[in-house]
């Protein structure tokens, strides 16, 4: 793979040793093997990489690429009506007991081919990496039988194949209980759930589990079923916890040394305190909060008060968050839920790459992490959580190649 600089840049390296953005004005990055080798301001470009091939990118803000770190990307069809039965009054809960809501993208998504997945799924990424991203979740969770599941999880392996990008996969067979299991969740997960989380891992497809706790989904007793089987077979866990009410999901999810809890809009104090004890991240998803019109938003002043790293995701899904945009998060954060533009771009970028067990390779500009950058026409990062539409995205760069 070619070595090159890029120089002249704004570079907002989001390192932890730096203050604030991490910013390196006028600065260079060299690219060797798909990895950092060097950064710093590009008049101290050391002699021997001088001579490497340069891109001038005229005084760009260049980050690090953005991380999608919870979607549910691969799924079938739409719930545009159920868009509209929420403006004229019905709850996600109401529409939920009405055969709504996961279960109504379950139905589509069973009778949907593998091919057709891919196929939809395709311009949902696409859209994505428009925007800079570099990396994303994808979870399973709309096929709740064996053989949807484990072909949503397959889609997710192939996007990757098609595609520059980096793709984490996440088991959610404890995303619903199906109509065939009405009324017997644990019938669900002993017969369902469980074994085809044994299948998936067989198969070399999941790269962590998650599991829905809330009193239309999972109660805790039965996620913490479904974590001990993680935990069986080593693999990580996250949990959506207190989007609609608590149940001290993400106490149970910081038990379990998850690396993440997300949605947390009833999130308590006690639950912010195990969060921040298990270093687990809390990922915070404006989309659905904006889409369901909720009220209760996330407590993100007890969230810093106790040092809980923030991410924030598009959450995309056919329902509660129709989000293809993670720029467009990025603004909601702010404007509801009153992150700072900061806060919002680390929560893209280092914050997400923690949330999914990268912060190692991925999620700031260092020496030795992962060549995956973004070059944007504005001048200050705080442009990118600013803008409401529009994408100012000029270069994106995967594993130091575009």
């Amino acid at each position: 793979m070619p070595c090159r600089v890029l120089s002249h840049g704004r570079i907002a390296s989001l390192a932890p040793g730096r203050p604030g953005y991490g910013l390196i004005e006028d600065g260079a990055i060299a690219i060797e093997a798909g990895r950092i080798a060097w950064l710093g301001p590009t008049a101290e470009l050391p002699p021997a990489l001088a001579a490497w091939p340069r891109t001038d990118v005229g005084g760009r803000l260049v980050t690090p690429a953005l991380i999608d770190c919870h979607t549910h990307l691969v799924f079938a069809g739409n719930r545009a009506r159920e868009f509209e039965l929420r403006l004229e009054g019905a709850s996600y809960a109401e529409i939920a007991a009405a055969g709504g809501g996961i279960r109504s993208t379950v139905a589509q998504t069973r009778a949907a081919s593998e091919a057709a997945l891919l196929a939809a799924a395709l311009p949902r990424l696409d859209a994505l990496l428009a925007e800079g991203v570099g990396t994303l979740e994808i979870k399973s969770g709309y096929g709740l039988d064996q053989a949807t599941e484990l072909a949503m999880l397959r889609v997710a392996r192939r996007l990757a194949e098609l595609r520059p990008v980096r793709i984490k996969t996440t088991f959610l067979g404890a995303h619903a209980v199906p109509p065939e299991f009405e009324g017997e969740p644990d019938g669900y997960l002993d017969r369902v759930c469980l074994p085809s989380l044994k299948a998936a891992a067989a198969s070399g497809l999941v790269d962590a589990v998650d599991g829905f706790c809330e009193t239309i989904a999972f109660q805790p007793a039965q996620i913490r079923r479904v974590f001990e089987a993680a935990a069986a077979l080593g693999l990580p866990v996250k949990l959506h916890a207190e989007q609609l009410s608590n149940l001290g999901g993400a106490a149970l999810a910081a038990e379990f040394k998850a690396l993440s809890a997300d949605h947390l809009e009833y999130l308590d104090e006690p639950g912010v305190e195990a969060m921040a004890a298990a270093s687990t991240v809390a990922v915070l998803l404006p989309g659905a909060f904006y889409s369901l019109r909720e009220r209760q938003a996330p407590p993100v002043e007890l969230l810093r008060r106790h040092g809980v790293p923030m991410a924030l995701a598009t959450d995309c899904n056919p329902g509660s968050s129709p989000l293809g945009s993670l720029l467009l998060a990025l603004n909601l954060g702010c404007t509801l839920f009153r992150l700072t533009p900061l806060e919002a771009l680390a929560g893209a970028t280092r914050e997400a790459a923690r949330a999914l067990g990268l912060a190692d390779e991925l999620g700031t500009l260092e020496p030795g992490k992962l060549a995956d950058l973004a070059v944007w026409d504005v001048q200050a990062p705080a442009e990118l959580a600013y803008r409401i539409g529009g994408n100012p995205l000029q270069r994106r760069i995967f594993g130091g190649i575009g």
